[in-house]
């Protein structure tokens, strides 16, 4: 009966030793508030760091706010709402040029394209003098920047002249393609995969147009953006969440079977389109970010900003120092 009673209070011992541990250990993680577009595809990468915890394997606590629109995004960051937002390296730098501490970390590659119908007698961008192109973004969108420089190198034109422009919501440009009211429409990368599947080809991607204006190397579309304070004050935080977020991309590039577990969240209407997302997310996952991307990046500064002036740029003549993270760096680039 003494060696049971105390078998029981060792065992009882025991479970309360690690229930402590294992209460400690939770409260050791520290926050990070990310604030994200709420239908946007980060959210899969999001999924994935929480499905498998992934924040908590790197010491951190993810906590995701939805927001409505990029403007959201922004105006939360600069009000404190949130610590990290997903926001372009242009908008960073015309932030540090105005004085805010704003720094980017790498994210995606991920371009759009010029898409037209298979039936379409558009076979190349000359075909589009006097046609109407959807064009997702607005007047000073970086893609519809590119294909103007673009056009006007190759074709000794610019698009803006030879087109009738249509500026509008992803979304509605997909619709307005499909229903001719556009004979073709520049959209972003998950637009256009969703096209692909509707019976769409592609006349020029943008990798394709960078690469003749001569950035030769892949370039970051989208990324990380916080304080540099805030990444000083909490840099184990934010290099935590940021290997989470590469674990996460990581598992995507590797496993089909991630994605038929988030395949809900994509929304994807058929078999073809979740594949055709599915390697369209993949093709514009980052394999190296080092000095010559961010020579790259200096370069495609100038052209955006020749073309789309203080609107885009504000008061930049050239890419702000600081506007890459310093403190993020990835292995050795192939060369």
């Amino acid at each position: 009966m003494i060696r049971k009673g105390l078998f029981k209070t060792i065992l009882f011992a025991t479970l309360v030793s690690m229930t402590s541990f294992s209460m400690a250990k939770e409260v050791t993680l520290k926050p990070i508030k990310v604030g994200v577009l709420k239908f946007g595809t980060v959210n899969w990468v999001l999924n994935v760091i929480k499905h498998h915890e992934l924040d908590k394997k790197y010491g951190v606590d993810l906590q995701i706010t939805g927001l409505g629109s990029k403007k959201a995004s922004h105006v939360s960051i600069q009000g404190g709402a949130v610590d990290m937002i997903v926001s372009d390296w242009i908008w960073v730098s015309r932030q540090r040029a105005e004085n805010r501490d704003y720094t980017f970390v790498p994210y995606s590659n991920a371009t759009g394209s010029v898409m037209v119908k298979k039936n379409s007698s558009i076979k190349k961008l000359a075909d589009f003098q006097g046609k109407k192109l959807g064009v997702a973004g607005g007047p000073v969108d970086k893609s519809w920047l590119f294909l103007r420089a673009y056009t006007q190198k190759t074709l000794g034109k610019d698009m803006l002249k030879m087109v009738e422009p249509s500026f509008g919501a992803p979304p509605l440009l997909n619709k307005l393609a499909k229903r001719d009211e556009v004979d073709g429409v520049l959209n972003f990368w998950h637009f256009t995969a969703k096209l692909k599947s509707t019976g769409f080809r592609s006349i020029v991607t943008i990798q394709e147009v960078l690469k003749e204006l001569g950035v030769d190397r892949p370039i970051p579309i989208i990324g990380w953006v916080f304080s540099e304070a805030f990444g000083a004050k909490n840099t184990e935080v934010v290099k935590g969440f940021i290997k989470a977020s590469e674990d996460a991309k990581k598992l995507l590039l590797e496993s089909d079977a991630e994605w038929l577990r988030i395949r809900k969240k994509m929304k994807a209407k058929s078999d073809e389109m979740f594949i055709n997302l599915r390697d369209a997310f993949r093709a514009g996952v980052p394999r190296c970010f080092g000095d010559e991307e961010k020579q790259a990046a200096t370069a495609t500064f100038a052209i955006l900003s020749k073309l789309g002036g203080k609107k885009l740029v504000g008061k930049s003549t050239a890419l702000s120092d600081g506007t890459f993270w310093k403190l993020y760096q990835t292995e050795i680039c192939p060369k």
